[in-house]
């Protein structure tokens, strides 16, 4: 399902799934994460599920958790704060990480991928402006920018134990005709790179 007029980067709270047949395949990223083959197998076959709970703390800082599902599998819970503090976190899954996140313009974030010394390419988070591509707030910020200074896209970025980094995006884009909240990720390790994206249908609040 479509993501309704009333979920935007300021308010993602609710049940949403990974549409798999409209996202690109996970399992060249989570090989390169160091992930197992059942385990990966495992991914690929389950119905995987996130439901958000984003919210504003007394100090005005965006606070957004993440209880991820996988049939079949143990989840994982992502507890984000929007204010760029690496923060320490630890699951299963990927086991030790460090991670931050913030809210973010268009500009902010092609400029992050735009060249080749531009940062995320300077420090090997990307090798391309793939971070950059699809998003409505590139035509139209005004009707996606609800962060708390009208940015309409939200930058995590994390750093694992085991060597690899993660960069995603989230916002929205058109797909297929429809606007769908989606992520567009790369999961990078020494020089090898993995780009795809998780395109989610809206299940409820």
């Amino acid at each position: 399902m479509a993501a309704p007029a009333s979920k935007h980067i300021g308010d993602l709270s609710g049940k949403w799934t990974l549409n798999k047949t409209l996202s690109d395949p996970t399992d060249p990223a989570l090989a390169l994460q160091g992930t197992g083959w059942l385990v990966r197998k495992g991914i690929g076959a389950a119905t995987v599920g996130i439901n958000v709970r984003q919210y504003t703390d007394e100090a005005g800082t965006v606070h957004i958790d993440i209880d991820m599902t996988a049939s079949g599998l143990t989840g994982t819970r992502e507890a984000r704060t929007l204010d760029w503090t690496p923060r320490e976190h630890k699951d299963w899954l990927f086991g030790r990480l460090h991670g931050r996140s913030r809210f973010a313009t268009a500009d902010e974030v092609a400029a992050l991928v735009a060249t080749p010394d531009a940062q995320a390419r300077r420090d090997r988070w990307a090798d391309d402006d793939f971070l950059a591509q699809d998003w409505i707030a590139d035509a139209d910020a005004d009707a996606e920018g609800k962060g708390p200074n009208g940015e309409p896209l939200i930058i995590a970025h994390m750093d694992a134990d085991a060597g690899w980094r993660a960069t995603q995006i989230w916002g929205f884009q058109i797909i297929g005709g429809e606007r769908r909240y989606v992520r567009n990720v790369v999961v990078a390790k020494g020089e090898k790179f993995e780009s795809f994206k998780m395109i989610y249908d809206f299940v409820s609040e």
